[in-house]
């Protein structure tokens, strides 16, 4: 069992991080502003970047959603699923399309569990903004560009608004 499992298979040590580092972050997008939001990425990045790929295998999608999928990256899914297991997630736990490999929504659901974040696992993620590829979610955060959960409108907060809407019997 590798150090980086351990850590993720315990994420309520990284849920409390993320809230101290969240806490900051809300104190600093007058700077990101004035720095532009390029050149604030490329600096927050020289940190985020590698940390968050040695820890969760980060693919540098600009969107963060980790908290709410028990610190498991969703895009280390083979296809980038970040609403929840395919329909091809083997009995075993396996995913489909790398039977070498553990499903990333089954560790997530699993690791949601051990957080107080456990519910918002099956909140909706918007699919991904590729044009923030390579940008800092850190600094998305900051300055409230990144909006990871959807619910305004017409869109649904959670999975479980669709399979059970409001006032179905």
């Amino acid at each position: 069992m590798s150090i980086r499992s351990v850590v993720l298979d315990h994420p309520a040590p990284l849920v409390w991080l993320w809230e101290a580092l969240s806490r900051l972050l809300r104190a600093l997008p007058g700077a990101f502003r004035r720095l532009g939001i390029e050149r604030s990425s490329r600096w927050v990045g020289v940190v985020e970047h590698p940390l968050k790929r040695a820890v969760f295998g980060c693919r540098e999608c600009g969107q963060c959603v980790l908290h709410t999928t028990g610190m498991t990256c969703p895009m280390t899914c083979p296809k980038e699923l970040r609403n929840g297991p395919c329909g091809g997630v083997c009995r075993d736990g396996k995913c489909e399309a790398d039977p070498e490999m553990d499903c990333v929504w089954v560790q997530a659901i699993e690791r949601a569990g051990r957080t107080r974040y456990a519910l918002d696992v099956h909140l909706v993620n918007p699919a991904p903004d590729w044009r923030r590829r390579g940008r800092s979610s850190w600094v998305g955060y900051a300055l409230e560009a990144n909006e990871p959960l959807a619910g305004g409108g017409e869109t649904p907060l959670s999975a479980l608004d669709v399979l059970q809407p409001p006032g179905a019997p």
